[in-house]
């Protein structure tokens, strides 16, 4: 660990790291995850190797790890969430790129925890943002609030996620997890209606110089033509092609988070809604209503996807709720 009492970080003057950072890519890549979760990691391995003024790797202890976290609770007063975010980019650091467990961090001075209530909609406001958003806006809200989805789950679906015949849609979300949820009966129409025009848009793609959409790597590999067929494209692709500098081709992204996000804080800008919406807000609206219409909380969390029933059970401070415990005989009903 640093010495002295003022454990900051400092610039780096140390070893370089570039070669644990090559290798805390290929680790992240291998595990197929998210390019979010790489940025995340490289962010917190970065603060953690100016804190220890870039000492040389295998000099490092779990006291380290401990004078980090403690650092970042102390004087960076950040939230327990965030803490908890650090050591778990530290854990992968350690465990799959040095090679070596960091041991036991009793004794970290853990980041108080605040009384965190989500921001919950009203449908009449819900419906009301809606209103104001332009397509395809209005129907990627109408998926994260619908199905409760995130926005990066919303977004990088696929054509071949949509089952329309049984009414439900396959979700990929963290870590690798799949879950089914019923589409909205409500927008199947537009749902259906979008279909057709994507079938369109990549009938045009193909007529130009078009590489296919993007694929994990290990996808484009196996099936080298999957990035042109249909079932493979964007339900909300971006609106231009991406050109790839190495290969002079085109490929087409996803819309982007941030496209969904300002659409939506100009919407409900229109609004006369005091509250924060966010693109969260509506997967929030979700499980609160959900829970409001007296569905069991164990159903919510796997419609949410939480591997941890405490994730779920905050929104029973969001609205009141009236959930069925007392057993009773079918007899009886």
């Amino acid at each position: 660990m640093a010495s002295g009492s003022d454990h900051s970080p400092r610039p780096i003057t140390g070893t370089s790291w570039v070669t644990e950072y090559a290798r805390l890519e290929e680790e992240v890549r291998v595990r197929h995850y998210s390019p979010k979760t790489l940025k995340t990691y490289r962010i917190w391995v970065r603060k953690f190797q100016s804190f220890t003024r870039s000492k040389p790797t295998t000099s490092l202890d779990t006291s380290d790890v401990k004078g980090f976290l403690t650092w970042l609770a102390v004087k960076q007063n950040v939230a327990a969430s965030t803490q908890n975010q650090a050591f778990n980019a530290l854990l992968f650091f350690y465990r799959h790129v040095l090679g070596r467990e960091f041991g036991k961090v009793d004794g970290v001075v853990r980041a108080k925890r605040g009384n965190f209530v989500p921001v919950v909609l009203s449908r009449r406001e819900i419906d009301e943002v809606i209103s104001h958003l332009e397509p395809p806006y209005d129907l990627v809200v109408k998926l994260l609030y619908g199905c409760g989805l995130r926005l990066n789950e919303c977004v990088t679906l696929r054509v071949h996620c949509f089952d329309f015949d049984n009414g439900v849609v396959k979700i990929h979300g963290k870590g690798k997890k799949v879950r089914t949820l019923t589409l909205p009966e409500s927008i199947l129409p537009e749902l259906k209606a979008r279909l057709v025009d994507l079938k369109e848009l990549h009938s045009r793609d193909l007529a130009r110089k078009y590489g296919g959409v993007f694929l994990l790597d290990a996808l484009e590999k196996k099936y080298r033509n999957a990035a042109k067929e249909f079932p493979w494209q964007w339900f909300f692709p971006a609106i231009d092609l991406t050109r790839i500098p190495a290969t002079g081709e085109y490929r087409r992204y996803h819309l982007h988070d941030t496209q969904v996000q300002k659409a939506i804080k100009a919407a409900a800008g229109k609004t006369a809604i005091t509250k924060r919406a966010t693109a969260h807000t509506f997967r929030h609206s979700f499980a609160s209503h959900l829970l409001q219409a007296n569905y069991d909380i164990r159903t919510i969390q796997e419609m949410l996807g939480h591997s941890n029933l405490k994730t779920t059970m905050i929104y029973t401070h969001t609205v009141k709720s009236t959930t069925i415990t007392k057993p009773k005989s079918p007899l009886d009903f």
